[in-house]
């Protein structure tokens, strides 16, 4: 284990993409946070980002952790290495901070939560969304009971992505190392749906590929009946025109209504709740990054890189962690699983009379009550 040093938090970061290039502005703006190293296997980037941040450089993550004497690393490579990464960091006695989705399949999930246990270190996953001040909002709202009974949730990912997206990508939209849009553009609000009203029990879901030539769905639906008793609804797509439209969730109870809205999840669109009005003078819009090295959109990395220091330093186990993104993956599964049992991911080449094939997702129990 690497000696540890009270007054910052070591990091080295490996994958240096949009998510990447964000945790690395992140940490190097937290007073108590130090960035060590950078690991990408194109050499380019590290020389660019080895030279913005005067850290060493590595294109080889087995050398990057034989050498590096950081605490923690950061993984934000694509889905499919989140496992194999994690493990091998773990082997080396490295805490782990892993991008979503935290896996692609359950076994992996296992795998990574026993190689944290027998080498005795963090497990830790990022979920930034959970500190939008909406959902912030709206939690203290279920957790208060203001709802009454909750009856139905609703969420929509209403979203555009053009094939170009995907084409100028070496692992987006392919099956072993994006997984599919539930990984990528939905596990954030499949996780929130999960926070707010618990374990999901069953699905119902249908999928296809309408627009994209990708080996992934673009397009699906999924009805979800959570073990709370609510019932809610999933709509997916990334081929909404132009741009993103919306990424909401709408929450029907008892006592009141509440939709969180915007392009994500950064506002209260609708807030109607008996004797539990909305706070007066609270800014409902999570504003963009905007840190001496970096700007981008809206996020919270900030704040989880904010919780990891004060959970090493300070004690305040506020982390994300295994179980979290186990629960996420597993829904997720749930929801692939039965696509296949309802005719398969569908593509455009087989709704236009081709003859491609989906390759079947391996079977996997579902939850039961």
């Amino acid at each position: 284990m690497t000696e540890r040093d009270d007054r910052y938090v070591k990091f080295a970061v490996v994958g240096i993409g949009n998510i990447g290039s964000r945790h690395l502005a992140v940490i190097d703006a937290h007073p108590r946070a130090r960035l060590l190293d950078i690991c990408d296997i194109k050499k380019e980037v590290c020389d660019k980002y080895s030279g913005l941040y005067e850290v060493p450089s590595h294109t080889d993550f087995t050398e990057l952790l034989r050498t590096t004497s950081a605490d923690i690393i950061n993984i934000c490579t694509p889905h499919g290495l989140h496992a194999p990464m994690a493990i091998e960091a773990a082997k080396a006695h490295k805490h782990i901070l892993v991008e979503k989705p935290m896996a692609l399949t359950l076994e992996e999930t296992l795998r990574m939560d026993e190689a944290a246990r027998k080498n005795n270190i963090r497990l830790m996953v990022i979920w930034q969304n959970r500190h939008n001040v909406p959902i912030k909002l709206a939690k203290k709202a279920l957790e208060d009971r203001a709802l009454g009974q909750v009856y139905t949730v609703h969420c929509s990912v209403l979203w555009n992505r053009p094939q170009s997206y995907y084409d100028r990508s070496d692992w987006l939209g392919r099956k072993d190392l994006e997984g599919g849009p539930l990984y990528t553009q939905c596990s954030h609000f499949i996780d929130l749906l999960i926070y707010m009203f618990g374990d999901i029990q069953r699905v119902n879901s249908i999928g296809e590929t309408k627009s994209h030539s990708i080996e992934v769905e673009d397009c699906g639906v999924a009805i979800m009946k959570f073990k709370s008793g609510v019932m809610g609804t999933l709509s997916y797509t990334n081929c909404v025109y132009n741009k993103n439209y919306e990424g909401s969730i709408t929450i029907v109870g008892e006592k009141g209504t509440i939709k969180i809205g915007g392009s994500y999840l950064n506002t209260i669109d609708f807030w109607d709740i008996q004797s539990y009005p909305l706070p007066h003078d609270i800014d409902f819009n999570d504003k963009p990054n905007n840190y001496t090295k970096y700007k981008g959109t809206s996020s919270n990395h900030d704040k989880v890189l904010a919780d990891v220091v004060a959970d090493f330093l300070d004690g305040k186990k506020r982390v994300a962690g295994w179980e979290d993104g186990h629960k996420v993956v597993e829904a997720i599964r749930m929801i692939y699983r039965s696509q296949e049992r309802n005719g398969g991911r569908i593509t455009v080449s087989q709704m236009n009379g081709g003859n491609a094939q989906d390759s079947p997702i391996p079977a996997e129990e579902e939850i039961v009550a």
